[in-house]
């Protein structure tokens, strides 16, 4: 899941808008994580006696770990007790971890590289805005860490998307205005945190899945400084 933020200076010259400033999703739009969700939430599910498709997983994305767990279980029919179900998130989690401490510069998806290096050399500042608590491995172990001015991730805020609060915190502290910002999401509920917030975003991904979206892009390779000025 990708979000951008945008602080725009409109040039009266030449008429157009200039970007100051980005801030990024993460899992679906920098790496694609969501395939080590998927496979973690399914263990889980297996485990439990009930199949979890592909289809199903695409109602978990931009989702808290727990808020996912209780979809999951919803999906299988099954309830538990608050204790059981915080066991069952955190044997999930190590799953994943597992998976992720693998990953390397190979899993950056198509296209990110390049559009974060060009945003650097316009002197862009950006920033990664994921509800994901295991951002900074992800970052690191991949080496787009070097590329990010400020990461606001699960360990920093309390509400899940569709809250707008981890776009919101992410604007403050880059210190642009909402209503200047544009969110590029590959999830439903990220691209209604978008609107929530009062932000434009850009959809990365399936255009019917992502219809709320301004316009949707199927990757980075699509993008560029210039095509930002919207």
């Amino acid at each position: 899941m990708l979000t951008c933020a945008l602080l725009y200076n409109y040039d009266c010259k030449e008429g157009v808008s200039v970007v100051r400033a980005c801030l990024f999703d993460l899992d679906g739009v920098i790496v694609d994580t969501a395939k080590y969700h998927y496979l973690a939430w399914k263990r889980l599910a297996n485990e439990l006696g009930f199949e979890f498709t592909e289809e199903d997983n695409e109602r978990l994305k931009g989702v808290s770990r727990m808020k996912s767990l209780e979809i999951l279980l919803e999906i299988g029919g099954v309830s538990f007790d608050e204790e059981t179900k915080e066991a069952m998130a955190a044997r999930k989690n190590a799953w994943y971890v597992e998976y992720i401490s693998k990953m390397d510069s190979s899993e950056v998806l198509p296209g990110v590289i390049d559009f974060l290096t060009s945003l650097r050399e316009e002197g862009i500042k950006i920033s990664l805005g994921s509800v994901s608590k295991n951002a900074m491995i992800i970052l690191k172990n991949t080496g787009v860490d070097k590329y990010f001015d400020a990461v606001i991730d699960g360990t920093k805020i309390t509400h899940a998307k569709p809250d707008p609060e981890v776009f919101l915190k992410g604007a403050e502290e880059l210190g642009v205005n909402p209503k200047d910002c544009v969110v590029f999401e590959d999830a439903q509920a990220g691209i209604e945190a978008a609107i929530n917030a009062g932000m434009r975003s850009v959809g990365v991904g399936s255009p019917e899945i992502l219809r709320k979206a301004d316009f949707v892009i199927s990757s980075f390779k699509e993008m560029s400084v210039d095509r930002l000025k919207f």
